[in-house]
């Protein structure tokens, strides 16, 4: 990548500071050439724009947040840009609550709901355009010439709905604020300074649960992106099925090189770090270093999923026979499993307890090991009652599933896992058994085996649909689908 960037002058030092590579190779700035990038530069301003997809979805948002704080400013920021190495930066994803009440994916910004007579007055506070006049648009590193052109604050507005204002001037506005004030702490160091005195930890972390909880049921816009996430997933793991060969000649980084092409080609990114574990590795719940062999005859744990546009994400989990076909102890192992995935589905519906689907799940997995032997002679109820089937699975069988990958994480125990299943909730059902290979309580053949099965299920208003259901889950479906891929 490029790296010269101009030294400070004694001109850009008395302004805004403008961030300056050390060590650049040109010796200053003529006056000359200050003067020279100042203009000749083309009216770029563009005009009529459509209001974006989701509009009228995040107005619809913004006004239940308005209505559950009346009376109190509220100030929601998408956070900046995080160092990865020195001067370069890693990809910015837009805070989850920001990008829910606004729609704008871009750094820096500051969604402000001001109390007013009739609810709240919404404003969201933007880095406009680059000034040509004092070199930030060439000189700085964020600069538009360096990154990229950004949007003016009138074409935000029009694509937003909102009203935008300048973000620089937004500190000193929230510091000579009056009244009370929340803020969604974590992503705004500066904005979090300017509201140190106004503001508490406790009614902070109130806004935050109530945006958590608030997307635990997801509206017509949000189905449609976690549909979308879920398909360009299933075309991810048939790419993966069609290079296996090639996987098996180097590591597990290939088939994550793989799913990664497809997110970034169909979506915005992955949504969490791919789990591509191989053999062994597939018993790590976890597994993300993705830098272990692929061998013919083992199984593949993928759990992968594409990021929309938009940040809704898939979270799907397959099991793959790396050669094509399940060995006889393999099928075993992933047909009880899928077994306990069936059960985990049937339990999702309306009016169902959130916990439902887990329980279902856990006891046909409870059940298996009981007849494989591998508890003595407990009974089931034994088993359940004392958790003893987790030593072998583990993890809960799902989760919610939205913008974050762990949707909801904050949202209060009793209205999230103590709570009850309702329409346009969406959560991941993903039963696992995981026999480790210094596990001796079990026979020699099933150490180093671990299965896991995982689908998207929104919560109908008559049952549930898999959104996921693209890709087979029987084994012998499995088998033939591969087949089918491989030619």
């Amino acid at each position: 990548m490029s790296e010269e960037l101009a030294p400070e002058t004694p001109e850009t030092a008395e302004a805004e500071p403008i961030k300056q590579r050390k060590n650049g190779l040109y010796p200053g700035i003529s006056d000359e050439l200050a003067e020279n990038m100042k203009s000749g530069w083309a009216d770029t301003e563009l005009h009529g724009l459509e209001p974006i997809a989701q509009a009228s979805h995040t107005a619809a948002r913004r006004a239940a947040l308005s209505a559950r704080f009346p009376g109190e400013r509220l100030v929601i920021a998408a956070g900046n840009l995080k160092t990865r190495s020195n001067d370069t930066e890693y990809a910015f994803r837009a805070s989850t609550e920001y990008a829910y009440l606004t729609g704008d994916l871009t750094q820096d910004g500051v969604l402000v709901l001001e109390p007013s007579e009739g609810g709240h007055e919404a404003t969201v506070y933007l880095l406009p355009r680059s000034d040509r006049e004092n070199g930030e648009f060439w000189l700085d590193g964020q600069g538009e010439l360096w990154v990229g052109r950004r949007n003016s604050l009138t074409e935000a507005e029009q694509l937003l709905g909102i009203p935008a204002k300048d973000v620089r001037e937004l500190p000193a506005a929230l510091s000579e604020a009056t009244g009370p004030v929340r803020n969604v702490r974590g992503h705004d160091a500066g904005i979090e300074a300017a509201l140190t005195d106004k503001v508490t930890a406790e009614r902070d972390e109130e806004l935050r649960v109530f945006l958590s909880e608030a997307r635990l049921v997801k509206d017509a816009f949000e189905i449609a992106e976690l549909q979308k996430a879920c398909d360009a997933t299933a075309r991810g793991f048939e790419d993966v099925v069609k290079v296996l060969d090639r996987a098996e000649a180097t590591s597990e980084r290939y088939i994550e090189g793989t799913f990664f092409l497809r997110a970034r080609v169909d979506g915005n990114d992955i949504g969490y770090g791919s789990i591509c574990a191989a053999g062994p590795h597939a018993t790590t719940l976890h597994w993300v270093r993705n830098d272990g062999a692929v061998r013919s005859g083992e199984l593949l744990l993928l759990d992968a999923g594409v990021e929309t546009d938009e940040l809704y994400t898939a979270d799907v989990t397959r099991t793959l026979p790396i050669n094509g076909t399940f060995s006889p102890l393999q099928r075993k192992i992933y047909d009880a499993v899928y077994e306990a995935q069936e059960a985990g589905i049937a339990a999702v519906k309306p009016g169902a307890a959130f916990r439902d689907f887990h329980d279902a799940a856990q006891r046909v997995l409870a059940q298996k090991l009981v007849e494989w032997g591998l508890l003595g002679d407990l009974s089931v109820e034994k088993v359940l009652e004392l958790g003893l089937q987790r030593r072998w699975t583990l993890h809960g069988t799902g989760h919610m599933l939205g913008m974050d990958v762990h949707d909801c994480a904050v949202a209060r125990t009793e209205a999230y896992v103590d709570g009850t299943l309702e329409p346009g909730v969406c959560l991941t059902v993903e039963p696992g058994l995981y026999f480790q290979a210094d596990d001796l309580t079990v026979p020699e053949e099933y150490r180093g085996i671990g299965v896991r099965i995982e689908d998207d299920i929104l919560v109908t208003e008559d049952g549930n649909r898999n959104l996921s259901a693209a890709l087979p889950r029987r084994s012998d479906e499995v088998e033939a689908w591969m087949a089918r891929l491989k030619g």
